[in-house]
């Protein structure tokens, strides 16, 4: 096992070095730029009066950024760095029983998950820490506690930056290998999955580690940092609307942060709560049920935990009930991440109907899987929408009636609301992301059993949990959507109130019937389509180059296909990787630059036509529309794919001939279909529709006049 392991660690942790030295090198370039433009900017009223300089601001914006996206590359790092080593300790466990498996590899995502939730809250405290002590807020002439939040959005673009490249790398990554390996190995060879004989086994096991842990880990840090800096300063916004005290005022402030925190704790209880040894009553547990148990026992904690932190936080003189009606705003959002978890694995659980209607229509042939899976994608996108628009309204609603009001009398608690509705949705985020990493380390477990030639019981163990491990990466990628939907309303939000802090002048309205918004909004729904295809494209021109190598070897050492002669997996390693970190750019590059593109464009429209304000509302527009357009997508891509997935899982099982029939053939391809769209384009539409958000917060002062 551990000849098999070793290639698998060194080819990861190979990767991951190659990749982030290129990211590096792209956040230099990115903090340079960002230092500049800072360094010409106009100051807000509150920092021209508290006579902060721009070259301080441009500073602490710059290392704000650098921090983020350290911390974000320190998070995926982490993911990856225990999945290597714990895959071989799974495998091994899996000789002994199903439960003590699933135990290893539930505690290894555990230990993971609460690596990156424990970083992004350090990071953010220790970033507004600094900025406090820095800028001496609170003391007389000084910056106020409530301008602070602002200047941390260089902090979420840092992470966003990172998460996005992660993912996109990794993604062309993983596809590409397993899409190679599939093709030639599976239909064209007739040989198992994770078979020694086939070339590109080894890369495609080193995939899962890059594309499903170290991105992930990625992804979820920017979920949780940008919700925590956009929640904070919505939250310092409202206090001075509200006219709150000193103490009222920070508690909302800290609010977030101390919702996560106790995320670490409530999902630490959770995971531990997953015993290595099963009751005899339920020796036969399903594993998914097993961890769900540990998911329930977190989420109760949660509710409590939620409960005691608003009453301690959220409680004002001027409005005593306030702390209650935000409760209800947090366990709305709870209440969304359990719903969202329900509904993804409905659609894309093989014990369910829609999955079992793939396999079936696979009975007729690829075109049929194909069109089936299409079929379910779109009709997924229905049940998680209304969710989010009855948790964003009600969450809205449920503040607006706090009590807390401005100085005029008008409500003004209903965007806090919808904060607090995030941060009860990622109050379980660590246990989460523990499911989501305990996909990829069973994938890999089971590569390792069947290269070792384990017994056939042992691979069975390992089979079962690679299959519970596909829907729980499908469920959390659902989560992760919903909470990205939320977080990104309160980003626009936010960028409306950092608008109105520069010019001075409300933004609170954008109106889509002028024409330049309405382009605007066109030009952000293209970007989420234009983003998407040159993702998949990336996979299918790497793929190309796997299968080519692949077929070469079958063709020219024959002896591997009887165990005679050893594959070459180091050159479809290096394929992979070269590959990846070339395609990666393109895709990367233009979700960087659209919106500065787009808002410097109609900066200078706006000049020429006299509309001061055009930039900013254009850009509103562009972002609304993209985070629209890409809610939709992402659902849609991750539900099918994992839906193909555990189609093909269900037939290997057994059902309509099992292994080696036309139908498993037909389901192989729905499979290879699926790929790019739930491990490639759909998690990286979810750092897009984000980082979008915070790169506008950060760029807001180009589209000003």
């Amino acid at each position: 096992m551990f000849l098999v392991s070793e290639p698998i660690r060194e080819g990861a942790e190979g990767f991951i070095r190659t990749q982030y030295g290129t990211i590096s090198r792209f956040s230099v370039v990115l903090f340079v730029f960002i230092v500049v433009i800072y360094s010409f900017r106009q100051l807000t009223p509150e920092q021209e009066q508290a006579g902060i300089s721009k070259g301080l601001l441009a500073t602490i914006t710059g290392i704000s950024f650098l921090l983020g996206a350290l911390c974000s590359g320190i998070a995926g790092y982490s993911g990856m760095w225990v999945s290597v080593r714990a895959n071989i300790r799974v495998a091994g466990e899996a000789r002994k029983s199903m439960r003590a498996a699933l135990y290893v590899a539930l505690r290894a995502g555990g230990v993971a998950a609460l690596v990156v939730v424990g970083l992004t809250v350090m990071g953010v405290t220790f970033l507004f820490c600094v900025c406090h002590a820095i800028l001496g807020a609170g003391s007389g002439g000084s910056m106020k506690s409530t301008d602070i939040p602002m200047l941390l959005v260089g902090y979420g673009f840092g992470a966003s930056f990172v998460a996005l490249f992660a993912q996109l790398g990794g993604g062309i990554y993983t596809k590409a290998a397993d899409v190679g390996a599939d093709l030639v190995g599976k239909i064209e060879s007739d040989i198992p999955e994770d078979d020694p004989r086939n070339p590109a086994v080894i890369a495609d096991l080193v995939g899962d580690n890059v594309g499903d842990c170290a991105a992930r880990g990625a992804d979820l840090f920017e979920s949780i940092a940008a919700e925590i800096i956009s929640a904070m300063i919505l939250g310092a916004s409202m206090a001075k609307k509200a006219n709150l005290t000193s103490s009222e005022t920070i508690g909302f402030m800290m609010f977030p942060l101390v919702v996560h925190c106790m995320d670490l704790v409530v999902s630490g209880i959770g995971i531990i709560s997953v015993s290595r040894d099963a009751p005899i009553s339920n020796i036969l547990e399903d594993p998914l049920e097993v961890m769900k148990k540990g998911y329930m026992v977190s989420l109760v904690l949660a509710i409590i935990g939620f409960g005691i932190a608003c009453n301690a936080m959220l409680s004002i003189s001027s409005a005593p009930s306030a702390w209650m009606y935000f409760y209800g705003c947090g366990l709305l959002g709870v209440g969304s991440a359990y719903l969202f978890l329900c509904i993804t694995q409905y659609y894309t659980d093989y014990k369910y109907r829609p999955v079992r209607q793939i396999a079936e229509s696979s009975t007729t042939g690829h075109g049929t899987n194909v069109i089936a899976g299409v079929a379910l994608g779109m009709e997924s996108t229905a049940m998680p929408v209304i969710v989010i628009s009855i948790a964003i309204v009600s969450a809205y609603w449920c503040g607006r009636m706090s009590g807390l009001v401005d100085m005029n009398g008008n409500p003004c608690g209903g965007l806090f609301g919808t904060a607090v509705a995030t941060m009860g949705m990622l109050s379980t985020a660590a246990y989460v992301l523990a499911m989501d990493i305990f996909g990829p380390i069973a994938d890999n477990a089971g590569g390792i059993v069947e290269m070792s030639s384990q017994p056939a019981n042992v691979r069975e163990v390992t089979d079962s949990l690679d299959a519970v491990g596909n829907t729980t990466k499908a469920t959390t990628k659902g989560f992760a959507i919903g909470s990205a939907a939320l977080a990104s309303f309160l980003l626009f939000s936010a960028y409306m109130d950092e608008v109105s802090a520069f010019t001075a002048k409300p933004f609170e309205h954008v109106d889509i019937a002028v024409p330049e918004v309405f382009v605007g909004g066109l030009l952000g729904s293209m970007l989420v389509y234009l983003f998407s295809a040159w993702a998949c494209k990336a996979v299918g021109k790497s793929a190309q180059e796997v299968v080519k190598e692949v077929r070469r070897q079958f063709q020219e050492r024959p002896g591997i296909m009887t165990y005679q002669d050893k594959p070459d997996y180091d050159r479809c390693v290096s394929i992979v990787a070269k590959s990846a970190l070339r395609e990666m750019t393109a895709p990367g590059i233009l979700a960087v630059s659209m919106p500065i593109v787009v808002g410097v464009t109609f900066r200078f429209v706006g000049l020429q036509t006299k509309q001061t304000m055009l930039g900013p509302q254009v850009v509103a527009g562009f972002l609304m529309f993209a985070t629209v357009a890409g809610i939709l997508m992402a659902l849609f891509l991750n539900t099918a794919g994992g839906a193909w997935d555990n189609a093909k899982k269900y037939v290997e099982a057994g059902a309509y001939g099992g292994k080696g029939s036309e139908t498993h053939k037909a389901t192989v391809t729905g499979d290879t279909v699926g790929d790019p769209f739930k491990d490639t384009a759909g998690p990286s539409i979810h750092v897009l529709i984000k980082m979008l958000a915070t790169i506008t917060l950060v760029m807001a002062p180009l589209f000003l006049d």
